[in-house]
């Protein structure tokens, strides 16, 4: 399927589980992204979104999100929005 790269992960906190990403792209909850670096490589629909830990249904090119992740992303790793 082909991705758009939307964002890079900014920061990783192990509890709870929750990748912080600047975007460069828009995104919504319900969104599939896929998170891939040297090490990691996941695939996902997006749950839950905060900004600045208040729930957001959809963000935008320049914030800054935390989204919950089934797995430990790393700093540097690309965040992809999986189209149709």
């Amino acid at each position: 399927m082909p991705e758009l790269e939307i964002g890079q992960v900014s920061d990783f906190f192990a509890r709870p589980v929750v990748a912080g990403i600047q975007l460069t792209g828009p995104l919504k909850v319900g969104d599939n992204i896929h998170i891939k670096g040297h090490t990691t490589d996941i695939e996902f629909s997006v749950q839950s979104m905060q900004i600045e830990n208040v729930d957001v249904k959809e963000a935008k090119a320049g914030d800054a999100v935390g989204v919950k992740v089934s797995d430990r992303v790393r700093r540097g790793d690309k965040v992809y929005k999986v189209t149709e």
